[in-house]
């Protein structure tokens, strides 16, 4: 049985298991910062604002997470003195930096009634359950107008495809530099409206 929840209903006993679930889902993009999963949540496990996350929890176990934002809110709240602590003095302040000017800053288009969803992945060993759907599809029942997804890789075919199946369409697109070595050429953005 799947069963979502916010993070913070969960509470700070699950902070570590969510952030496993983030970092596993996004160990590509979170290279940089190291390519060991303890130290990667030694390293984020802090910054995450556990309002901002949903959970979808199989069996009592965090299987998927996704952001929920609106308005100028953020999902996390990064610490330097964390991130030097983590990753040492000189790489922790270049992550934190990084964390700052890349996973932070609001939607250009934020308004009331619109909310940004992020960060959705799911844990290794629950993919192709369908919990992601599952999450999905209780987010889109909350009460806003409409729903935007941004910076999703065009190589992410699971999750494009996912979206597409739930109504969600492609807004906005832009290239990515030094494709070549990131792997793919572009970002997308996607929005679906709520019915009425």
């Amino acid at each position: 049985m799947i069963e979502i929840k916010r993070g913070n209903e969960l509470g700070e006993n699950f902070r570590r298991d969510i952030t496993a679930v983030l970092i596993h889902g996004f160990a590509d993009d979170f290279e940089y910062f190291s390519k060991d999963p303890q130290v990667l949540a030694d390293a984020f496990e802090h910054m995450i604002i556990l309002e901002r996350f949903y959970v979808a929890l199989v069996d009592g176990e965090p299987a998927a997470v996704a952001t929920l934002t609106e308005g100028d809110q953020e999902c996390f709240k990064p610490s330097g003195r964390e991130f030097r602590r983590a990753l040492g003095n000189w790489h922790g302040a270049i992550s934190y930096f990084i964390v700052r000017s890349q996973f932070l800053g609001a939607y250009a288009g934020a308004r009331p009634d619109l909310a940004e969803i992020g960060f959705v992945t799911t844990a290794p060993h629950h993919q192709g359950q369908g919990v992601a759907t599952a999450l999905m599809k209780h987010l889109l029942r909350l009460p806003y107008q409409e729903f935007v997804l941004r910076d999703i890789k065009n190589t992410n075919t699971a999750a494009l495809t996912l979206y597409r199946k739930l109504g969600f369409r492609e807004s906005h697109s832009r290239p990515v530099k030094f494709s070549k070595r990131a792997g793919f050429t572009t970002y997308l953005s996607m929005r679906i409206r709520s019915p009425e």
